[in-house]
């Protein structure tokens, strides 16, 4: 097999659909096969993501309809030092916008993916009505169609949506969102965090940081605290994380089954006690 013209001389699996190639030259790459427009989406996602004074992202080598070819980011640990560097990195990340709420990075396609979940991007000029009608409707309705919401549950959610506009908090500019920042899209190398796998769309701020507490992340106090220093939240932010986790948690529901329906529902109960 070749890749970017040259030899590979060996690969492993990274996960993911993803495969580390050590090529004759010299250099390591990571090689992921997936969907056309998964892999455009990606692409677009990463290079957009890559802004100055911005969490480091790996530069995107080729990409074509089979495959995409990125830049190999070695491991190393996180310590509190690395993890309030990359507060303050994701803060300057948000702060290079967005178009609108709900945009596509430059190139990127409208029919975008979070994951393995088909995810729309079509800008909006208002969150609340977007994140309703883009961010959690689409999977409450699949997760519903599919058996895995019972009626009941599913207005719980459809209440939250009624809602948001009271309950979203004070308004923001869009935000250049990663926009699926769970722990494990955030690699940790020697030279501190780097952001993988985006589902990168203009969005509210807070739905990244909410997603990075949803499954844990190293030190995740060190980075909250460095992002709020350099772009303070808004009063409220922290009983919003459930609102904003909504999302996510539907996305789950919809890829792998009943077992997140209990979580998502405790997230939307919490939402409706906001306001």
């Amino acid at each position: 097999m070749n890749v970017l013209g040259v030899a590979v001389r060996t690969s492993a699996p990274l996960g993911g659909g993803a495969v580390r190639a050590e090529l004759a030259d010299g250099r390591t790459v990571v090689v992921k096969n997936a969907e056309e427009s998964s892999l455009a989406a990606e692409a677009a996602g990463l290079r957009w993501l890559r802004v100055p004074g911005g969490t480091s992202v790996p530069a995107v080598l080729d990409v074509d309809p089979q495959r995409l070819v990125t830049e190999f980011v070695p491991r190393g640990s996180p310590d509190a030092g690395a993890a309030a560097a990359f507060g303050r990195s994701l803060a300057h990340l948000h702060g290079a916008g967005a178009p609108a709420f709900g945009a596509a990075p430059p190139d990127g396609p409208t029919a975008a993916w979070i994951g393995r979940a088909p995810m729309r991007n079509e800008p909006s000029p208002g969150w609340a009505e977007w994140f309703a009608a883009d961010r959690v409707l689409p999977y409450l309705r699949a997760a519903s169609d599919a058996g895995e919401l019972t009626g009941e549950e599913a207005a719980v959610v459809e209440r939250v949506c009624d809602r948001l506009p009271e309950i979203a908090g004070p308004a923001e500019p869009p935000a250049r969102l990663h926009g699926d920042l769970w722990s494990g899209n955030v690699l940790w190398s020697p030279s501190g965090a780097w952001l993988i796998d985006p589902a990168a769309h203009g969005g509210h701020r807070e739905t990244d940081l909410a997603m990075l507490a949803l499954f844990g992340c190293p030190h995740l106090d060190a980075v909250l605290r460095a992002y709020d220093e350099t772009a303070p939240l808004a009063a409220g932010w922290r009983e919003r994380v459930p609102l904003h986790q909504l999302f996510p948690l539907l996305v789950h529901v919809v890829l792998f089954g009943r077992g997140y329906a209990g979580q998502a529902v405790a997230a939307a109960r919490a939402a409706l006690r906001l306001g």
